[in-house]
């Protein structure tokens, strides 16, 4: 070492290199936190503020020209009769439906009721297998959806009171043995909260419900993964708060109140609900909920292999078996004066 230099490491120990280099780290990763946080908040008021609009404006599936030629020859085949008919809701939205109504009737109807962003024609298939067994089928639009009016799809709240309009209108035009309801997803929580009002139905079926609108909006964020609702109810657990706020300030709409299980449960009518064990759309534990709020009118048909709505292509005879039993030991006068008495 030559004389009068000072050695490297007397200069810089390695301490204070440590204490520079934190120096040097800090600014940056606070710099780095701050925009994470602010993209974390950006994107969870605008994510909640898009779910929410995407919610209530599912969006509509148009009725083609050629499928409905394609129905109208279908019913001609079967030499069953087919009516446009529409009923005005509560706050005037014109709801719109077709009426079918077979050559040779058992003196029941039912109402089939489609998912979110279809229309009436995502239930025709089952309109027109039910039709062949004898019943009466009403296949609406839901409000907001297909050809009817709304603005806004607001699952159960204010399709609750369409549906009994709707068998108002069935009461009043057809007379009716039994009224039967039968939906699928949307539908089939549509039709469950509408017994909260609806007290008519000699039985109802419904595939795939939720238990509420919050647990179906948990499992949508985990739906890409399929990894069920821990995802919503955890890191996008904010994203879920703003939308539900946003729903409710902007519109008006408590979407919380949106819950079969309550209805369900404070409800005489009989209920089959068919959930697969493999549907990652809406997991199956919302219809084991739902059973568990009123096990003594609730039966419930749990699926292997089935995903979402998909019971009746893995196990086709036992459906059609399972729906056209329901309704039949439903379908008695008898069954029909003690629902009545019971009301």
């Amino acid at each position: 070492m030559q004389i009068g230099t000072i050695p490297h490491s007397i200069l810089y120990p390695p301490s204070r290199m440590r204490a520079r280099t934190a120096r040097v780290r800090h600014p940056l990763l606070r710099r780095v936190s701050i925009v994470l946080v602010a993209l974390y908040v950006a994107g969870t008021i605008l994510g909640g503020i898009g779910l929410g609009e995407m919610a209530v404006h599912p969006g509509r599936r148009p009725i083609p020209v050629h499928e409905e030629k394609q129905i109208e020859s279908d019913l001609k085949t079967l030499n069953a009769n087919s009516q446009d008919v529409s009923i005005g809701a509560s706050d005037g939205a014109l709801l719109r439906a077709w009426f079918l109504r077979p050559a040779s009737g058992n003196g029941n109807a039912i109402i089939l009721l489609h998912g979110v962003s279809d229309n009436r024609l995502g239930m025709y298939g089952y309109g027109e297998w039910l039709l062949r067994n004898g019943y009466s089928v009403l296949l609406p639009d839901a409000r907001a959806h297909g050809l009817s009016g709304g603005e806004l799809a607001t699952y159960g709240l204010k399709e609750s009171d369409d549906i009994h309009r709707w068998v108002n209108w069935l009461e009043e035009n057809e007379q009716p043995r039994c009224v039967f309801g039968f939906g699928e997803s949307m539908g089939a929580g549509q039709i469950l909260q509408s017994l909260t009002q609806e007290t008519r139905f000699c039985a109802v079926a419904a595939e795939s419900p939720f238990e509420n609108f919050r647990e179906v909006s948990y499992a949508r964020f985990g739906r890409p993964f399929h990894i069920g609702p821990w995802l919503g109810r955890s890191f996008f657990l904010p994203t879920d708060e703003v939308g539900f706020l946003y729903v409710r300030l902007r519109y008006g709409l408590d979407m919380d109140a949106a819950s079969p299980k309550k209805a369900v449960a404070a409800s005489k009518v009989p209920v089959l609900l068919i959930h697969g064990l493999s549907d990652h759309n809406i997991p199956s534990y919302n219809s084991e909920d739902i059973q568990a709020a009123n096990p003594s009118t609730v039966i419930l048909w749990l699926v292997p292999q089935a995903d979402h709505c998909g019971a009746h292509s893995v196990a086709l005879e036992e459906f059609d078996r399972r729906i056209l039993s329901w309704f039949s030991e439903h379908s008695s006068a008898s069954w029909r004066l003690r629902a009545q008495l019971a009301q």
